[in-house]
Protein backbone atom coordinates (compact mmCIF):
# COMPACT_ATOMS: atom_id res chain seq x y z
CA UNK A 1 0.00 0.00 0.00
CA UNK A 2 1.34 3.27 -0.79
CA UNK A 3 1.95 6.30 1.41
CA UNK A 4 -0.35 8.57 -0.92
CA UNK A 5 -3.15 5.87 -0.76
CA UNK A 6 -6.27 7.11 0.22
CA UNK A 7 -6.57 3.70 1.99
CA UNK A 8 -3.05 4.14 3.62
CA UNK A 9 -5.01 7.01 4.45
CA UNK A 10 -7.91 5.48 5.65
CA UNK A 11 -6.38 3.03 7.89
CA UNK A 12 -3.95 5.22 9.84
CA UNK A 13 -6.89 7.07 10.49
CA UNK A 14 -9.12 4.66 12.11
CA UNK A 15 -6.10 3.30 14.40
CA UNK A 16 -5.58 7.32 15.87
CA UNK A 17 -9.08 6.75 16.68
CA UNK A 18 -9.71 4.03 17.97
CA UNK A 19 -6.03 3.74 20.36
CA UNK A 20 -6.53 6.14 22.78
CA UNK A 21 -6.24 6.12 26.72
CA UNK A 22 -8.89 5.34 28.97
CA UNK A 23 -8.73 4.86 32.96
CA UNK A 24 -11.57 2.76 33.97
CA UNK A 25 -14.01 0.33 32.13
CA UNK A 26 -15.11 2.72 29.32
CA UNK A 27 -18.83 2.66 30.00
CA UNK A 28 -18.54 4.04 33.55
CA UNK A 29 -16.28 6.38 32.33
CA UNK A 30 -18.65 7.46 29.50
CA UNK A 31 -20.78 8.19 31.81
CA UNK A 32 -18.83 10.08 33.99
CA UNK A 33 -17.08 12.05 30.99
CA UNK A 34 -20.60 13.16 30.28
CA UNK A 35 -21.60 14.44 33.72
CA UNK A 36 -17.93 16.30 34.32
CA UNK A 37 -19.23 17.94 31.04
CA UNK A 38 -22.83 18.81 31.67
CA UNK A 39 -21.82 19.64 34.96
CA UNK A 40 -19.01 22.24 33.65
CA UNK A 41 -22.03 23.38 30.92
CA UNK A 42 -24.24 24.02 33.90
CA UNK A 43 -22.03 26.04 35.47
CA UNK A 44 -22.95 24.71 39.64
CA UNK A 45 -23.13 21.47 41.33
CA UNK A 46 -26.57 19.85 40.20
CA UNK A 47 -28.96 19.14 43.12
CA UNK A 48 -30.85 16.73 40.47
CA UNK A 49 -29.78 14.29 37.51
CA UNK A 50 -32.04 12.75 35.50
CA UNK A 51 -29.79 9.62 33.55
CA UNK A 52 -31.72 8.10 31.09
CA UNK A 53 -29.43 5.52 29.22
CA UNK A 54 -29.58 2.35 27.20
CA UNK A 55 -29.53 -1.31 28.28
CA UNK A 56 -25.92 -2.26 27.29
CA UNK A 57 -24.29 0.93 29.15
CA UNK A 58 -26.69 -0.24 32.57
CA UNK A 59 -25.16 -4.12 31.84
CA UNK A 60 -21.83 -2.62 31.58
CA UNK A 61 -21.88 -0.14 34.29
CA UNK A 62 -23.47 -2.00 36.98
CA UNK A 63 -20.69 -4.51 38.72
CA UNK A 64 -17.05 -2.75 37.58
CA UNK A 65 -15.32 -0.45 40.30
CA UNK A 66 -15.30 3.07 39.52
CA UNK A 67 -11.68 4.01 39.65
CA UNK A 68 -10.84 6.90 42.28
CA UNK A 69 -13.79 6.42 44.15
CA UNK A 70 -12.43 4.37 46.90
CA UNK A 71 -14.64 1.28 45.49
CA UNK A 72 -17.41 2.50 44.50
CA UNK A 73 -19.79 0.31 41.72
CA UNK A 74 -22.37 1.42 39.85
CA UNK A 75 -24.28 4.05 37.70
CA UNK A 76 -24.73 6.11 40.45
CA UNK A 77 -21.23 6.45 41.55
CA UNK A 78 -19.68 6.76 37.93
CA UNK A 79 -22.06 9.86 38.01
CA UNK A 80 -21.41 11.59 40.87
CA UNK A 81 -17.37 10.79 40.54
CA UNK A 82 -18.17 13.03 36.86
CA UNK A 83 -19.52 15.42 38.35
CA UNK A 84 -18.18 15.67 41.87
CA UNK A 85 -14.12 15.87 40.72
CA UNK A 86 -14.14 14.57 37.16
CA UNK A 87 -12.20 16.77 34.14
CA UNK A 88 -13.94 16.82 31.35
CA UNK A 89 -10.87 18.14 29.42
CA UNK A 90 -9.28 14.46 30.02
CA UNK A 91 -12.39 12.92 27.96
CA UNK A 92 -11.94 9.15 29.10
CA UNK A 93 -9.31 9.93 31.39
CA UNK A 94 -11.63 12.23 33.37
CA UNK A 95 -11.25 10.54 36.86
CA UNK A 96 -7.42 10.09 36.22
CA UNK A 97 -6.91 14.01 38.21
CA UNK A 98 -8.80 12.73 41.41
CA UNK A 99 -6.67 13.30 44.82
CA UNK A 100 -7.11 10.63 47.51
CA UNK A 101 -8.52 13.93 49.62
CA UNK A 102 -11.14 14.63 47.14
CA UNK A 103 -12.81 11.00 47.13
CA UNK A 104 -15.34 12.04 50.17
CA UNK A 105 -16.26 14.88 47.81
CA UNK A 106 -17.84 12.13 45.66
CA UNK A 107 -19.72 10.40 48.69
CA UNK A 108 -21.34 14.12 49.60
CA UNK A 109 -22.44 14.78 46.46
CA UNK A 110 -24.68 11.36 45.90
CA UNK A 111 -26.12 12.08 49.17
CA UNK A 112 -27.10 15.98 48.40
CA UNK A 113 -27.90 15.13 44.70
CA UNK A 114 -31.11 13.13 43.62
CA UNK A 115 -30.69 10.51 40.69
CA UNK A 116 -33.51 8.93 38.62
CA UNK A 117 -32.24 6.19 36.81
CA UNK A 118 -34.47 5.38 33.26
CA UNK A 119 -33.90 3.22 30.42
CA UNK A 120 -34.27 4.44 26.92
CA UNK A 121 -36.19 3.47 24.67
CA UNK A 122 -34.21 5.36 22.00
CA UNK A 123 -33.42 1.53 20.29
CA UNK A 124 -29.40 2.68 20.33
CA UNK A 125 -26.92 0.42 22.05
CA UNK A 126 -24.92 2.93 23.64
CA UNK A 127 -27.13 6.06 24.57
CA UNK A 128 -26.18 7.89 27.62
CA UNK A 129 -28.93 11.35 27.75
CA UNK A 130 -28.34 13.24 31.13
CA UNK A 131 -30.72 16.30 32.23
CA UNK A 132 -28.66 18.20 35.04
CA UNK A 133 -30.75 20.79 37.38
CA UNK A 134 -29.37 23.51 39.65
CA UNK A 135 -32.31 25.76 40.94
CA UNK A 136 -34.34 26.94 38.00
CA UNK A 137 -31.50 25.82 35.27
CA UNK A 138 -31.27 22.66 33.61
CA UNK A 139 -28.78 21.41 31.32
CA UNK A 140 -29.36 18.45 28.73
CA UNK A 141 -26.00 16.45 27.40
CA UNK A 142 -26.29 13.38 25.17
CA UNK A 143 -23.86 10.74 24.32
CA UNK A 144 -24.67 8.18 21.39
CA UNK A 145 -22.49 5.72 19.65
CA UNK A 146 -19.25 5.93 20.58
CA UNK A 147 -18.11 6.64 24.11
CA UNK A 148 -17.01 10.26 23.59
CA UNK A 149 -19.24 11.15 21.16
CA UNK A 150 -21.89 14.31 22.20
CA UNK A 151 -24.42 14.76 19.67
CA UNK A 152 -26.61 17.13 21.73
CA UNK A 153 -26.00 19.91 24.42
CA UNK A 154 -29.11 22.26 25.32
CA UNK A 155 -28.68 24.63 28.33
CA UNK A 156 -32.11 26.00 29.36
CA UNK A 157 -33.66 25.26 26.42
CA UNK A 158 -31.38 26.63 23.99
CA UNK A 159 -29.01 24.46 22.00
CA UNK A 160 -25.38 24.95 22.28
CA UNK A 161 -24.43 22.32 19.75
CA UNK A 162 -26.08 19.45 17.81
CA UNK A 163 -24.41 17.18 15.19
CA UNK A 164 -25.56 17.82 11.95
CA UNK A 165 -27.45 15.03 10.63
CA UNK A 166 -28.89 13.71 13.59
CA UNK A 167 -27.95 11.15 16.55
CA UNK A 168 -26.43 8.97 13.68
CA UNK A 169 -24.21 11.86 12.66
CA UNK A 170 -20.10 10.77 13.50
CA UNK A 171 -16.63 12.12 12.33
CA UNK A 172 -15.04 8.08 12.57
CA UNK A 173 -13.66 7.27 9.31
CA UNK A 174 -15.93 4.77 7.37
CA UNK A 175 -14.72 1.57 9.28
CA UNK A 176 -16.35 -0.82 6.22
CA UNK A 177 -12.77 -0.08 4.08
CA UNK A 178 -11.16 -2.24 6.02
CA UNK A 179 -10.73 -5.78 4.83
CA UNK A 180 -7.52 -9.04 6.01
CA UNK A 181 -5.58 -8.70 2.71
CA UNK A 182 -5.25 -4.94 2.87
CA UNK A 183 -4.95 -4.62 6.98
CA UNK A 184 -1.89 -7.33 6.24
CA UNK A 185 -1.07 -5.05 2.98
CA UNK A 186 -1.01 -2.08 5.10
CA UNK A 187 1.01 -3.40 8.55
CA UNK A 188 3.82 -4.85 5.81
CA UNK A 189 3.86 -1.64 4.29
CA UNK A 190 3.20 1.75 6.57
CA UNK A 191 6.08 4.22 7.82
CA UNK A 192 6.89 3.04 10.60
CA UNK A 193 7.15 6.38 12.04
CA UNK A 194 3.36 7.21 11.51
CA UNK A 195 2.38 4.30 13.87
CA UNK A 196 5.07 4.31 16.40
CA UNK A 197 3.88 6.69 18.96
CA UNK A 198 0.34 5.32 19.62
CA UNK A 199 1.53 1.65 19.53
CA UNK A 200 4.30 2.38 21.92
CA UNK A 201 1.75 3.72 24.33
CA UNK A 202 -0.21 0.79 24.08
CA UNK A 203 2.70 -0.87 24.82
CA UNK A 204 3.72 0.45 27.65
CA UNK A 205 0.42 1.09 29.47
CA UNK A 206 -1.71 -2.44 28.27
CA UNK A 207 1.96 -4.20 29.69
CA UNK A 208 1.78 -1.78 32.96
CA UNK A 209 -1.74 -2.94 33.89
CA UNK A 210 -0.96 -6.67 32.95
CA UNK A 211 1.99 -6.63 35.61
CA UNK A 212 -0.30 -4.75 38.23
CA UNK A 213 -2.54 -7.33 37.63
CA UNK A 214 -0.20 -10.10 38.38
CA UNK A 215 1.06 -8.35 41.60
CA UNK A 216 -1.66 -7.28 43.09
CA UNK A 217 -5.02 -9.63 44.77
CA UNK A 218 -7.57 -8.29 41.71
CA UNK A 219 -10.83 -9.82 41.14
CA UNK A 220 -10.74 -13.70 40.67
CA UNK A 221 -6.70 -13.09 39.50
CA UNK A 222 -7.44 -15.40 36.69
CA UNK A 223 -4.09 -14.28 35.19
CA UNK A 224 -2.24 -15.15 37.86
CA UNK A 225 -3.97 -18.35 38.53
CA UNK A 226 -3.29 -19.22 35.06
CA UNK A 227 0.71 -19.00 35.90
CA UNK A 228 0.15 -20.95 39.31
CA UNK A 229 -1.58 -23.43 37.93
CA UNK A 230 -0.29 -23.96 33.79
CA UNK A 231 3.07 -23.19 33.89
CA UNK A 232 4.76 -20.36 32.09
CA UNK A 233 5.10 -21.84 28.16
CA UNK A 234 4.19 -18.93 26.24
CA UNK A 235 1.10 -19.71 25.24
CA UNK A 236 0.14 -19.64 29.01
CA UNK A 237 1.88 -16.19 29.39
CA UNK A 238 -0.20 -14.93 26.40
CA UNK A 239 -3.62 -16.00 28.25
CA UNK A 240 -2.25 -14.89 31.78
CA UNK A 241 -0.95 -11.63 30.79
CA UNK A 242 -4.16 -10.48 28.92
CA UNK A 243 -6.49 -11.58 31.83
CA UNK A 244 -4.53 -10.13 34.16
CA UNK A 245 -4.86 -6.47 32.70
CA UNK A 246 -8.37 -7.24 33.07
CA UNK A 247 -8.37 -8.40 36.56
CA UNK A 248 -6.79 -5.28 37.46
CA UNK A 249 -8.84 -3.30 35.54
CA UNK A 250 -11.89 -4.52 36.04
CA UNK A 251 -11.28 -3.68 40.02
CA UNK A 252 -10.90 -0.62 39.96
CA UNK A 253 -7.04 -0.05 39.15
CA UNK A 254 -6.17 3.45 38.54
CA UNK A 255 -4.45 2.57 35.48
CA UNK A 256 -4.77 3.72 31.97
CA UNK A 257 -4.95 1.05 29.24
CA UNK A 258 -5.13 1.84 25.33
CA UNK A 259 -8.76 0.99 23.99
CA UNK A 260 -9.70 -0.71 21.09
CA UNK A 261 -13.15 -0.77 19.68
CA UNK A 262 -14.14 1.31 22.52
CA UNK A 263 -13.09 -1.31 25.02
CA UNK A 264 -10.06 -1.67 27.45
CA UNK A 265 -10.68 -5.00 27.25
CA UNK A 266 -10.39 -5.21 23.90
CA UNK A 267 -7.39 -3.55 23.49
CA UNK A 268 -5.09 -5.21 26.53
CA UNK A 269 -6.59 -8.50 24.72
CA UNK A 270 -5.55 -7.62 20.65
CA UNK A 271 -2.08 -6.35 22.03
CA UNK A 272 -1.03 -8.28 25.41
CA UNK A 273 -0.25 -11.70 23.81
CA UNK A 274 1.17 -10.28 20.45
CA UNK A 275 3.71 -8.44 22.90
CA UNK A 276 4.46 -11.58 24.48
CA UNK A 277 4.84 -13.87 21.68
CA UNK A 278 7.16 -11.21 19.99
CA UNK A 279 9.10 -11.16 22.84
CA UNK A 280 9.70 -15.25 23.22
CA UNK A 281 10.59 -14.94 19.78
CA UNK A 282 13.03 -12.39 19.92
CA UNK A 283 11.44 -10.28 17.05
CA UNK A 284 13.04 -7.13 16.48
CA UNK A 285 10.62 -4.08 18.23
CA UNK A 286 9.53 -3.05 13.84
CA UNK A 287 8.03 -6.87 13.67
CA UNK A 288 6.15 -6.19 16.78
CA UNK A 289 4.86 -3.04 15.51
CA UNK A 290 3.64 -4.52 12.40
CA UNK A 291 2.21 -7.64 14.29
CA UNK A 292 0.21 -5.35 16.76
CA UNK A 293 -1.06 -2.93 13.78
CA UNK A 294 -2.36 -6.54 12.18
CA UNK A 295 -4.08 -7.21 15.66
CA UNK A 296 -5.74 -3.75 15.97
CA UNK A 297 -6.99 -3.66 12.91
CA UNK A 298 -8.07 -7.02 12.77
CA UNK A 299 -10.21 -6.78 15.96
CA UNK A 300 -11.70 -3.58 14.63
CA UNK A 301 -12.58 -5.21 11.32
CA UNK A 302 -14.81 -7.86 13.25
CA UNK A 303 -16.28 -5.51 15.41
CA UNK A 304 -16.95 -2.61 13.14
CA UNK A 305 -20.43 -5.22 11.92
CA UNK A 306 -21.17 -6.06 15.37
CA UNK A 307 -21.16 -2.28 16.71
CA UNK A 308 -19.70 -0.78 19.65
CA UNK A 309 -21.94 -2.57 22.03
CA UNK A 310 -23.96 -6.24 22.04
CA UNK A 311 -24.93 -9.49 23.54
CA UNK A 312 -21.73 -10.87 21.73
CA UNK A 313 -18.36 -10.96 23.88
CA UNK A 314 -16.27 -8.25 22.62
CA UNK A 315 -13.26 -10.80 23.78
CA UNK A 316 -14.02 -12.73 20.85
CA UNK A 317 -12.94 -10.77 18.10
CA UNK A 318 -9.39 -9.46 20.15
CA UNK A 319 -8.53 -12.95 21.09
CA UNK A 320 -9.17 -14.03 17.03
CA UNK A 321 -7.26 -10.43 16.43
CA UNK A 322 -4.35 -11.46 18.47
CA UNK A 323 -4.27 -14.80 17.38
CA UNK A 324 -4.14 -13.06 13.81
CA UNK A 325 -1.23 -11.17 15.49
CA UNK A 326 0.89 -14.00 16.28
CA UNK A 327 -0.13 -15.74 13.28
CA UNK A 328 1.25 -13.09 10.68
CA UNK A 329 4.62 -12.75 13.68
CA UNK A 330 4.91 -16.55 12.88
CA UNK A 331 4.14 -16.79 9.23
CA UNK A 332 3.47 -13.83 7.55
CA UNK A 333 1.47 -15.19 5.34
CA UNK A 334 -2.53 -13.75 4.40
CA UNK A 335 -3.35 -17.90 4.22
CA UNK A 336 -2.19 -18.17 7.83
CA UNK A 337 -3.68 -15.15 9.23
CA UNK A 338 -7.12 -15.57 7.31
CA UNK A 339 -7.82 -19.52 8.29
CA UNK A 340 -6.81 -18.57 12.11
CA UNK A 341 -9.75 -16.11 11.63
CA UNK A 342 -12.38 -18.40 10.36
CA UNK A 343 -11.29 -21.16 12.68
CA UNK A 344 -11.59 -19.42 15.75
CA UNK A 345 -14.59 -17.65 14.84
CA UNK A 346 -16.13 -20.99 14.30
CA UNK A 347 -15.12 -21.77 17.53
CA UNK A 348 -16.44 -19.54 20.17
CA UNK A 349 -18.88 -17.09 18.25
CA UNK A 350 -21.87 -17.81 20.71
CA UNK A 351 -20.10 -16.35 23.56
CA UNK A 352 -22.18 -13.94 25.14
CA UNK A 353 -21.34 -10.57 27.03
CA UNK A 354 -23.33 -10.22 30.51
CA UNK A 355 -21.66 -6.96 31.38
CA UNK A 356 -18.78 -5.66 32.42
CA UNK A 357 -17.32 -7.15 35.87
CA UNK A 358 -13.97 -9.45 36.86
CA UNK A 359 -14.43 -12.41 35.56
CA UNK A 360 -14.02 -10.52 31.56
CA UNK A 361 -11.01 -12.17 32.51
CA UNK A 362 -12.15 -15.18 32.20
CA UNK A 363 -13.27 -14.77 28.72
CA UNK A 364 -10.54 -13.19 27.90
CA UNK A 365 -8.55 -15.96 28.60
CA UNK A 366 -10.44 -18.51 26.71
CA UNK A 367 -10.51 -16.10 23.52
CA UNK A 368 -6.84 -15.71 23.51
CA UNK A 369 -6.52 -19.85 23.96
CA UNK A 370 -8.87 -20.30 20.97
CA UNK A 371 -6.85 -17.90 18.40
CA UNK A 372 -4.37 -19.67 19.47
CA UNK A 373 -5.91 -23.23 18.72
CA UNK A 374 -6.99 -21.68 15.65
CA UNK A 375 -3.53 -20.82 14.23
CA UNK A 376 -2.95 -24.50 15.70
CA UNK A 377 -5.17 -25.95 13.35
CA UNK A 378 -3.74 -23.87 10.59
CA UNK A 379 -0.16 -24.88 11.23
CA UNK A 380 -1.14 -28.63 11.22
CA UNK A 381 -2.66 -28.44 7.66
CA UNK A 382 -6.30 -28.47 9.81
CA UNK A 383 -8.90 -26.42 9.20
CA UNK A 384 -12.94 -25.61 9.91
CA UNK A 385 -14.86 -25.32 6.67
CA UNK A 386 -17.02 -23.22 4.83
CA UNK A 387 -20.57 -24.30 5.40
CA UNK A 388 -19.69 -25.47 9.00
CA UNK A 389 -22.52 -23.95 10.48
CA UNK A 390 -22.60 -19.56 9.85
CA UNK A 391 -18.20 -20.37 8.53
CA UNK A 392 -18.15 -18.90 4.89
CA UNK A 393 -15.80 -20.24 2.23
CA UNK A 394 -14.44 -16.83 2.16
CA UNK A 395 -12.97 -15.11 5.48
CA UNK A 396 -14.50 -11.38 4.86
CA UNK A 397 -17.83 -13.51 4.28
CA UNK A 398 -17.32 -15.73 7.81
CA UNK A 399 -16.76 -11.82 9.36
CA UNK A 400 -20.06 -10.59 7.94
CA UNK A 401 -22.17 -14.04 8.79
CA UNK A 402 -20.63 -13.23 12.71
CA UNK A 403 -21.31 -9.60 12.57
CA UNK A 404 -25.07 -10.53 11.62
CA UNK A 405 -25.47 -12.72 14.04
CA UNK A 406 -24.21 -10.63 16.91
CA UNK A 407 -26.01 -7.51 15.26
CA UNK A 408 -29.16 -8.61 14.47
CA UNK A 409 -29.83 -12.74 15.73
CA UNK A 410 -29.08 -11.50 19.48
CA UNK A 411 -31.02 -8.53 20.10
CA UNK A 412 -33.39 -10.60 22.39
CA UNK A 413 -30.33 -12.45 23.67
CA UNK A 414 -29.15 -8.97 24.74
CA UNK A 415 -32.58 -7.85 26.22
CA UNK A 416 -32.62 -10.93 28.11
CA UNK A 417 -29.53 -10.98 29.26
CA UNK A 418 -30.42 -7.77 31.00
CA UNK A 419 -33.33 -8.93 32.19
CA UNK A 420 -31.64 -11.81 34.08
CA UNK A 421 -29.14 -9.14 35.71
CA UNK A 422 -31.57 -6.79 36.80
CA UNK A 423 -33.78 -9.32 38.49
CA UNK A 424 -31.93 -9.21 42.13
Amino acid sequence: MELGDVKYAQYLQILREELIPAMGCTEPIAMAYAAAKARAVLGSMPDKIDIVISGNIIKNVKSVVVPNTGGMKGIAAAIAAGAAVGNEGRQLEVLADVKPEDIHKISEFLNACQMTVMKSDSGKLLDIDLHLYSGSDCVRLRICDYHTNIVLIERNGEILLKKDGGDDASSETDRSVLNVRDILDFAESVRIEDVSAMLEKQIEYNLAISEEGLRGDYGASIGKTLLETRGEDVRVRARAQAAAGSDARMSGCELPVVIVSGSGNQGMTASLPVIVYALDMHASHEQLLRALVVSNLITIHQKTPIGRLSAFCGAVSAGCGAAAGVAWLLEGTYEAVSQTITNTLGMISGTVCDGAKPSCATKIASAVEAGLLGFDLYENGKALHGGDGILKNDVEKTIESVGQLAREGMRETDEEILDIMLDE
